[in-house]
């Protein structure tokens, strides 16, 4: 099971409030869940774990599975209340896969899957090293998912211990999550015509990128 947390999209992508207002984060934290919905339609059971109106409408277009996220408090609670009920229904792994890497593609996702241990982990970084852009449990509960500032390396360790095989793969479409101002020149930058590069293109997003403050905090 694919496992895709979004919080509130009226309230997303704060980090980017010096170059667009809240209306313009929000329609870009939209474009960007409809790229990654159409990157997993074809790679097997997706289900959106999520509270959020605009989520859950096109979740339901796309054919994937809403998980209500009453609590709406952060990602790693709603991937762990997701994961016991992925459990108590018997399914064997899941794939968690944030809303804001557009550039992820169907074949990269086959790639984790094709490279899952029967038994184990696959870990796909972001760019940088520090965050965790996929993460792939096999049982579905292997181990608890703790999303944040520099939490790969803190994966890694926990799914090492467990004993089992663990892979970590450098994929560059998930491997781009948009968080900060440069995020957006990488993206515009970046080959190809995702719905989320034709939308900050259009608003010449990759200019004023340049033009801002790059002292933005850390990534998650």
């Amino acid at each position: 099971m694919i496992l895709i947390p979004i919080k509130d999209l009226s309230r997303a992508k704060q980090r980017l409030a010096s170059l667009l207002d809240q209306p313009a984060r929000t329609e870009l934290a939209q474009v960007m869940l409809i790229d990654v919905l159409t990157a997993c339609a074809s790679c097997g059971e997706v289900a959106v774990v999520t509270s959020d109106p605009f989520a859950t409408s096109l979740a339901a277009q796309f054919g994937s599975e809403i998980i209500p996220d009453h609590h709406n408090q952060s990602e790693t609670d709603a991937i762990e209340m997701a994961t016991r009920i992925c459990e108590a229904r018997g399914i064997e792994s899941t794939l968690v896969i944030p809303g804001d890497i557009p550039l992820i593609t169907s074949e990269e996702i086959n790639r984790i899957l094709q490279a899952a241990p029967t038994e184990g982990t696959v870990l796909v970084p972001a760019a940088d090293g520090r965050g965790t852009n996929a993460a792939f449990r096999r049982p579905a509960g292997l181990f608890s998912l703790h999303f944040g500032n520099d939490s790969f390396k803190p994966h890694l360790a926990v799914a090492r211990a467990t004993g089992r095989p663990c892979v970590v793969l450098s994929l560059a479409g998930i491997g781009l999550d948009i968080d900060n101002p440069s995020d957006l020149r990488e993206l515009s930058e970046a080959s190809g015509d995702t719905r989320a590069q034709r939308l900050i293109r259009k608003w010449n997003a990759a200019a004023l990128a340049n033009a801002a403050n790059q002292s933005c905090p850390a990534k998650n």
